[in-house]
């Protein structure tokens, strides 16, 4: 069953941020994830959310999601993350095709 990583981004500092950015996406597909959704315009319909550029990455299933955020490749773009952004960060269960 495919997971989701959701996270809801505020830039800090562009320069950083692409760095990241381009560290996390090597480290995703190594992982056999893939992008659903990277930025772009977010309109809040209901609610008083108004989050930030979004980001939706499909995982194969939970443990690989678990093992991307877990591992080696991505701890190289949290070493610029602190520099580079602030965001809530999201694991959840997809629904069987």
């Amino acid at each position: 069953m495919p997971a989701y990583i959701i996270s809801d981004v505020t830039i800090r500092n562009e320069v950083a941020f692409q760095t990241y950015r381009s560290r996390a996406a090597a480290s995703i597909e190594r992982y056999g994830g893939r992008y659903l959704v990277r930025g772009g315009q977010v309109e809040t319909l209901e609610g008083e959310w108004h989050p930030g550029p979004l980001i939706v990455v499909e995982f194969p299933d939970v443990e690989r999601a678990r093992r991307w955020y877990a591992s080696a490749e991505y701890a190289a773009a949290l070493d610029v993350r602190d520099a580079a952004l602030s965001r809530h960060l999201i694991l959840v269960d997809g629904i069987a095709p």
